[in-house]
């Protein structure tokens, strides 16, 4: 591992090349901040897959990715004078202070649950009074995962169930409204516009529930995304051995590729 100095000095190698780059490569010099988003948000995901797959060195390059974008920003935002690089990392490190007073400070948090909520307290005494607690959500984030930072932020601020025994019963309330609703032995024609929201409050509940129990749902779904993928493709691998085709192919055939594949 590099030593304090030869981080910095990577660093610094960094911020040079960004220099370079902004002054002479005609693609660097023609970014803006906003021709950038798209970009970093696909590097972002790019890095998500990597943590996905456990794959080291593909976080490596990915962080790499992410960190030149950052460095990034603070060069184009330093050509305006509104900020640069130290000026991103100071106030960094002055909010990192400021929202761990457990560690500089004479607040007490024994466990992880305490630094959470401390963390919350402390963000919501930085916003404006007028400012909702929900307004630091990201309006461009996926909706599972927006739930599930509504939920924390909610917490935070001392609104929240009890006992996760209360968030399971709203769980049930809502599958049992929406299966009323919805009855799929039912021929009628539904409002699908009503069901979308029904089914939004039962994926809220689940989302809910699943925080209480401590589970990732944005994870716990990959998990069943990758498990279906991986299933699917023996099938499709295994079934074209045998020389066939799915789409001529009954349920019950695919069933029994299927379940080889949970077998494997």
């Amino acid at each position: 591992m590099n030593s304090r100095a030869e981080q910095l000095k990577a660093f610094d190698r960094l911020l040079t090349i960004m220099d370079e780059l902004r002054e002479q490569c005609p693609w660097d010099k023609k970014q803006t901040i906003e021709s950038l988003r798209y970009l970093t948000i696909e590097e972002t995901f790019e890095l998500s897959d990597a943590i996905v797959d456990k794959n080291m060195d593909e976080i490596k390059k990915e962080l790499g990715d992410i960190m030149l974008h950052l460095v990034f920003y603070a060069r184009i935002a330093s050509e305006t004078n509104d900020f640069d690089i130290g000026d991103v990392l100071n106030a960094l490190s002055e909010k990192m202070i400021r929202r761990h007073p457990h560690i500089y400070g004479d607040v007490k948090a024994e466990d992880e649950e305490a630094v959470k909520k401390n963390w919350e307290q402390i963000k919501m005494t930085e916003k404006p009074k007028e400012e909702s607690i929900l307004s630091g959500v990201p309006k461009s984030l996926p909706a599972m995962i927006k739930a599930t930072r509504i939920q924390e932020k909610a917490r935070g601020a001392g609104f929240d169930w009890e006992e996760k025994k209360q968030v399971w019963e709203k769980v049930e309330e809502e599958l049992a409204e929406f299966k009323r609703e919805f009855n799929i032995e039912d021929d009628k024609k539904i409002d699908a516009f009503k069901a979308e929201g029904e089914l939004g409050d039962l994926f809220f509940s689940l989302i809910n529930y699943a925080r209480f129990l401590n589970i990732n749902p944005e994870d716990a779904l990959e998990r069943t995304n990758k498990k279906f993928i991986k299933r699917f493709q023996y099938l499709e691998r295994e079934s074209r051995k045998d020389g066939k085709q799915l789409n001529t192919m009954s349920l019950a055939e695919m069933d029994e590729y299927w379940n080889a594949a949970k077998k494997a």
